[in-house]
């Protein structure tokens, strides 16, 4: 069996690196999932803010994660923006399904294309989010509530997604660096690795 060269290279050093960010979108996404459900009769404003902050934050997670193209966290930054400046049922929704249509896909193509440790949790968000940007279009008629209902139900079911997914991937990381500290040990024996 030949090793990596280098530590970058080996299945720790990648979910180690990428643990952190995924737990931060989770973290934003089950945030924002909390003010929708919690916030009984929410306007126009708290809808713009609401949204747009979570599009930014989003988008600052996935930039973190390094594993989307920059143009990922670029969309949904704009979409973020969008939201906060158009200030409307119709602007939110608009910004919010472009910026979640174009992670939803990106998501969808990564997960295809890739055959990492977040293949499968790839193809689910991006189902998510694809769902929540083609759902928004019809509930702008019904205003503030409705689209906040909308998109914080997408964002739950994705944080708990992401937050279980981190949850995993920190654990394999710590569970691989254990592992092979103690393998390479000078002197171990067998029996003190086992």
């Amino acid at each position: 069996m030949t090793l990596p060269a280098t530590p970058a290279q080996t299945p720790s050093a990648s979910a180690a690196g990428l643990w952190k960010p995924v737990l931060i979108r989770a973290t934003v996404a089950l945030l924002f999932g909390a003010v929708t459900i919690f916030w009984a009769s929410p306007s126009v404003h708290v809808l713009a803010w609401a949204v747009g902050l979570y599009l930014l934050a989003t988008a600052g997670a996935v930039w973190m994660s390094r594993a989307l193209p920059v143009a990922v966290p670029a969309v949904m930054a704009l979409g973020g923006i969008g939201a906060l400046v158009t200030q409307s049922d119709a602007g939110v929704a608009l910004s919010a399904m472009l910026a979640l249509l174009v992670l939803g896909l990106l998501e969808l193509v990564h997960g295809i294309r890739k055959r990492d440790s977040l293949a499968r949790d790839w193809l689910v968000s991006g189902v998510i989010s694809v769902g929540t940007a083609v759902l928004l279009p019809f509930f702008t008629s019904l205003g503030a509530h409705a689209l906040l209902g909308v998109t914080g139900g997408g964002a739950i079911i994705s944080g708990v997604l992401w937050i279980l997914s981190g949850l995993t991937l920190r654990h394999d990381s710590k569970a691989a660096s254990g592992g092979t500290a103690q393998a390479s040990a000078p002197g171990a024996s067998p029996e003190a690795v086992n």
